[in-house]
This record gives C-alpha cells, structure tokens and sequence, in this order.
C-alpha cells in the first residue's frame, strides 16, 4: 500500500495527470486498455521519480563516486531503501569511515553491496576504541582488514558490553587472543553469537584436546556459536552408526567442522559409504573426508566408474586401499590414473559414462530456491 505523501507526489505526477486527461478525451475505451495504459504511467512517473537523486547527484551520486556500478547500486537500494533518502553528506562521512579503517576499492564495494544496511546504522561513535580493541586480536593490519571486510559489524559491537566479555569468555576455556582472532578470519559472528554453558564446556573436555592443539580453538568456536540442541541431534546422528559419544567427539576434535554439517547430508554419505560401497562404519574415524565429499559428484560417480572397470576387466581396479586413493584425488588427476590411461575408444566410452553418473542431478535439485545459491557474508 502506498503512503499518502507517496501517493499525493505520484498521482500528481506529470505522467499521470496526462493519463487522466486521455482518459476523459476517450471514455470509451475499453477497461483493459485502461488499466495498461494507468500502469505504464505509473511506471513512467516511479522512473521520474528515480531519476531526480541521480540527476541531483544524492546518495546513488554518493555510491557511484565510491566505486558502485549501477548494478550494485540497485542492489543496495533493493535491500535497504532507507539509503535512497539519506543526506549525501551522512553517507558521505560514513563511507569515510571505511577508508579510515584502511579498506579501499574492491573491499569497500564488497561490504556496501553485500552488506548495506550496515550504511543505516550509526558507525562513527566509538570507532577508534573498537579498532584499537580489535587491533589486539590480529598479528598485523591485514588479518584485521580481512576479518572487517567479511563482517562490517565489527566496526560495530559495543567493546564493553559485547567484544570484551567475549574475549573474556574464550580465554576462560583457553583460547588466547590472537588464537580468537584467526577463528574471527573463519567464522565471522564469533563475536555476537558465542555462548558457552556447562554442557558445552563438558563436550569440549570430552574432546580430548589440549589447549595448545591447531584445532582446539575452532573446536571451542564451533560448540560456542551452535545451538545445544543442534549439538546433541547432530551427535546423536552419528551414533546411529554404531559410534560412541567418545568417537564422536574425538572425531569432532580432530576435524571441528563436522559439526557444521547438515544431518541429512551425513546420513546420506554414511548410508551410502557403509550400504552400497561396504565400507565399514568406522572407516570414518580414519577418513573424515567420506562424509564431507560430494555424494552425487564425487562419491557415487567414481564408485561407479570402479564398478565399470571391473565389469570390463580393466586395470587398474578401484577398490582396496586404492578406491580410498580415488575418491581423495582431484577431477583432473583421477580422470588420468583411472580413465583416459586406457586406449582411445575405452578412454571415451569411460569418460561418457563417468560424465553421464556425474549429471544425473537429485530429485528435485534443480528446483531449489534460487535463494539458496545467493552469496552474501558468511554468517
């Protein structure tokens, strides 16, 4: 529904105005005609409308001088209107304070077009104790760029209330300021997101990690930013196998992001790893990569590919030792040892059939939401 202002400056635009005057020079025209011709002008009066910021310079003025094209300028419109009526000075000196911090060309772009409502709220107070705050938890200025550049908010967060008592809350359980700041690299919403209660605390105890392990802080990250109830459905997924809470944790401790899968995606992997290629359960435990590979472009196809070279006698076979070798190796390096070291017609025939197990797509995978492939920060 349009506002009142937005409807007075609308229907008394020129555009408008001379729709209705065609209307009583012919009132006989049909309704459908009508009714198209009141949506073009409608259209043609928002494009007048549009165009006087940009004529008049204004906040998309203000974005274009800063590096935007006119793509993500609409983008930014798109996702926060707000910015459209801003004071070009505001916008301005807010842009500037980016610069201050040391970001410039394609960053600057990246955090106004992925990130603009950061632009609606109020950056300056504070800014130079949060970039001193954070300064102590980066080895140098780039770390600190990078970290800033994927989640703008940190320029942000009150360091009182909310920088500080997390810092606090890692080096409790023995994560070290500098450790902190290379999981803020990985995992941007450290800051605002972590909590850690007793039942969390015990999980990472029952890991087994020392304080001084690589993986021990994004072990901590990783429990502390996950929902307890994600927790315990996700390990609970993994004991179905026949896995201990123990093995689970100590195969969480040595790769953290196991945590950070879906649980369909690893009932699908395992399902597939122990039903159709007999694989015992705890060959997991050993390599964690089976359930992080891609079921329908890694796994499945190559699986299949050995079965082919078996059905046709071919060397060399993938199984044994060597099928774990062929689902680790890159596209390019298992297409040489397994398919096109055979002569040219086998070469062909088995390429055709890789490439084809590879193409079948999941039911219903091509009709995601186009919304689940955009980029944005990752948060």
């Amino acid at each position: 529904m349009i506002g009142g202002r937005a409807a007075r400056s609308l229907f008394c635009s020129p555009s408008i105005l001379a729709f209705f005057s065609s209307v009583s020079a012919d009132a006989s025209a049909p309704i459908h005609v009508l009714r198209h011709s009141l949506l073009r002008s409608a259209a043609a009066g928002a494009e007048e409308e549009s165009a006087v910021p940009t004529a008049r310079g204004g906040a998309v003025g203000v974005l274009h001088a800063w590096g935007c094209s006119d793509e993500e300028v609409a983008l930014i419109m798109a996702r926060q209107p707000s910015i459209a009526r801003m004071d070009p000075g505001s916008l301005q000196s807010k842009l500037q304070v980016l610069r201050r911090v040391g970001l410039d060309g394609p960053d600057l772009v990246r955090i106004v077009s992925c990130r603009p409502r950061f632009l609606a709220g109020k950056i300056g107070n504070g800014l130079d104790a949060r970039i001193d705050f954070l300064s102590t938890l980066f080895q140098s200025k780039g770390e600190l760029l990078r970290a800033v550049s994927r989640n703008p908010s940190l320029l942000s967060y009150d360091v009182d209330r909310t920088m500080r008592p997390c810092v606090a809350l890692y080096e409790e359980v023995g994560v070290e300021r500098r450790d902190l700041g290379k999981v803020l690299l990985s995992r941007p919403t450290v800051i605002c997101r972590s909590v850690l209660d007793d039942e969390k605390r015990e999980l990472i105890r029952r890991t087994g990690l020392p304080h001084n392990a690589a993986t021990y802080k994004y072990a901590v990250s990783v429990l502390a930013i996950s929902h307890l109830e994600t927790i315990r459905e996700k390990l609970a997924n993994l004991e179905k196998f026949g896995f201990s809470a123990d093995q689970v944790l100590g195969l969480f401790g040595r790769t953290p992001n196991l945590l950070t899968l879906s649980v369909e995606k690893v009932q699908r992997n395992m399902t597939y790893v122990v039903g159709t290629m007999k694989l015992p359960a705890t060959t997991i435990l050993e390599q964690p990569f089976l359930v992080f590979a891609n079921l329908e472009t890694v796994l499945k196809p190559r699986f299949l590919v050995g079965g082919k070279l078996q059905e046709m006698g071919l060397e060399p076979q993938v199984k044994g030792r060597l099928l774990i070798r062929a689902l680790r190796m890159t596209e390019e390096r298992f297409l040489k040892h397994f398919v096109d070291c055979h002569e040219r017609k086998v070469a062909q025939r088995l390429r055709a059939y890789y490439l084809g197990v590879k193409g079948v797509k999941r039911l219903a995978e091509a009709s995601k939401s186009a919304a689940a492939h955009r980029r944005g920060f990752p948060f």
